[in-house]
């Protein structure tokens, strides 16, 4: 919160040194800054947690030309879920 004032932040992946956690914390920062009117952020992510922001944009730059997508359809979110709802699946795919 102290490196956060008024403006316009672009962030770089910052969940890479966040746990799950911490991610929840930021984004609450982030959420307060946003309500009070002093802050936007631009944030480049892989998070499946950031990506679930309330009313965020997020634009595929997988995709030619650019759009914008649910957070459901990213490829992060829903590796994700896959793992998470099955385990056991991606292990025998990994280790055998």
């Amino acid at each position: 919160m102290n490196n956060f004032n008024r403006g316009i932040y672009l962030l770089d992946e910052p969940e890479a040194a966040l746990s799950p956690q911490r991610q929840l914390a930021f984004m609450s920062i982030i959420n307060s800054l946003e309500k009070a009117g002093n802050a936007q952020f631009i944030i480049a992510t892989h998070s499946p947690i950031l990506l679930t922001y309330p009313g965020a944009v997020i634009f595929d730059f997988d995709q030619s030309p650019v759009e914008t997508i649910k957070y459901t359809e990213t490829n992060h979110y829903q590796l994700t879920k896959s793992l998470l709802d099955n385990p056991e699946r991606y292990f025998r795919d990994l280790f055998d």
